[in-house]
């Protein structure tokens, strides 16, 4: 069985398969505030559809951060270290690249288990 959640015509946020939830690129809502603040936002939303979908950042087995600059790379694990359980800390891989729109500056991809 496969749940999706938070879907559209195009993608859903989340989708669960064989107790893994794999989400979507999660970016801030408000692309205005800097890359410590478009990051805690982003993790905050990273917590909320890992518990839509039953888990939580203990349970992360991989994530993929996206930054628009890689100079923003001290200012986004500032932030990702405070939000990072001691002991939980996933495989991961940060590289820049060009985001949806030149204000985004991090979007982060996670897989976790359930």
């Amino acid at each position: 069985m496969i749940q999706r959640f938070e879907s559209n015509a195009r993608m859903s946020q989340a989708t669960v398969h064989n107790g893994t939830v794999y989400l979507a690129g999660v970016v801030a809502d408000d692309l205005t505030q800097s890359v410590g603040v478009q990051t805690k936002t982003v993790l905050a939303g990273i917590d909320r559809l890992l518990a839509l979908a039953g888990t939580d950042k203990t349970r992360i087995l991989r994530a993929e951060i996206f930054l628009a600059d890689i100079k923003d790379f001290a200012d986004m694990n500032a932030e990702w270290d405070a939000w990072v359980p001691e002991g939980a800390a996933p495989a991961r891989a940060t590289v820049q690249a060009a985001l949806y729109t030149p204000e985004a500056l991090v979007e982060i991809v996670v897989t976790a288990a359930v």
